[in-house]
């Protein structure tokens, strides 16, 4: 049994307590493992000192899968060790193995919140109140402050986008890392920088459409013009027009336009009208 108030021996009697309602205080992260499992052992010490480390913000819950069977069973584990991490009383990402300190130490700082954080949600709202340049200028800081928070360079990329810079915001986004880029909101503002870029120099609406009454064949008036209707929100009419493009020229510009369909599916992100796009598209392939 551990002294350290960070870590807590879990079993069903106060695994509501401990795990579920603690969770809603501050993350929990729960260590299932056993007496006869070698790298639970090299795991657990790792663990332990990193509640230490973290000082409380999050708290290490182990449970034993020898003893505590039904729990074991209730999150379905099959190999250890797992650990999961627990938020709102909803486990909400997990590992399995023993992984290096350098590892768990990202894994954390995914889900637990830093100082830098403060002066991000203060910069968004200052983005909110139409001061984009005072945001900018409060991130700034708080990237010199804490250069390894990611959600500042998001954060960054968001801003830069709202000033009507989408490459520079475009380039902030490659830089996270891979798992950071592939969440649903990374993906929908890089869809959107997608169609900013292409209307910074492209003509305006009105003469697109005189292109396309002159020639109902132009492709790049019709693809530019779903690019101005997606900045509109106008879905459904830059859907339409990019169905229409991959009906007449599939391969006009190097597939472009089921490029932009994919990038519009990423702004549209969980909306229930994309199954009916994407079976409208793949129509066209297949």
């Amino acid at each position: 049994m551990s002294n350290s108030p960070y870590i807590i021996e879990i079993t069903e009697d106060n695994y509501q307590a401990f795990v579920i309602e603690q969770s809603r205080q501050v993350p929990v992260l729960v260590d299932f493992w056993a007496s006869w499992c070698q790298p639970c052992q090299m795991l657990m010490p790792v663990l332990a000192r990193l509640a230490e480390d973290y000082q409380g913000k999050f708290i290490l819950a182990k449970i034993n899968t020898e003893e505590q069977q039904t729990l074991a069973s209730q999150f379905g584990i099959r190999s250890i060790p797992t650990v999961k991490l627990f938020k709102n009383g909803e486990p909400v990402d997990e590992f399995a193995g023993a992984l290096p300190e350098a590892e768990i130490r990202k894994f954390l700082d995914r889900h637990i919140p830093r100082e830098s954080d403060a002066l991000v949600d203060q910069a968004l709202q200052l983005l909110q109140q139409g001061e984009g340049k005072s945001a900018l200028e409060l991130l700034e800081q708080a990237k010199t402050a804490d250069p390894a928070n990611d959600n500042i360079n998001l954060a960054l990329a968001r801003i830069q986008a709202a000033l009507g810079d989408p490459v520079s915001a475009e380039k902030i986004l490659l830089q996270l890392p891979a798992d950071m880029r592939d969440k649903p909101e990374v993906q929908a503002l890089a869809g959107r920088l997608f169609f900013e870029s292409l209307l910074m120099d492209a003509p305006s609406q009105t003469e697109l459409m005189q292109r396309l009454e002159a020639d109902g064949h132009d492709a790049e008036a019709m693809y530019l013009l779903a690019a101005h209707h997606v900045k509109d929100q106008n879905y459904e009419q830059a859907v339409d027009l990019l169905l229409q493009l991959m009906k007449k020229d599939r391969s006009w510009g190097d597939g472009a336009a089921r490029t932009a369909l994919l990038k519009l599916f990423d702004v549209l992100g969980d909306d229930p009208v994309v199954p009916r796009y994407r079976s409208k598209m793949m129509s066209l392939i297949y």
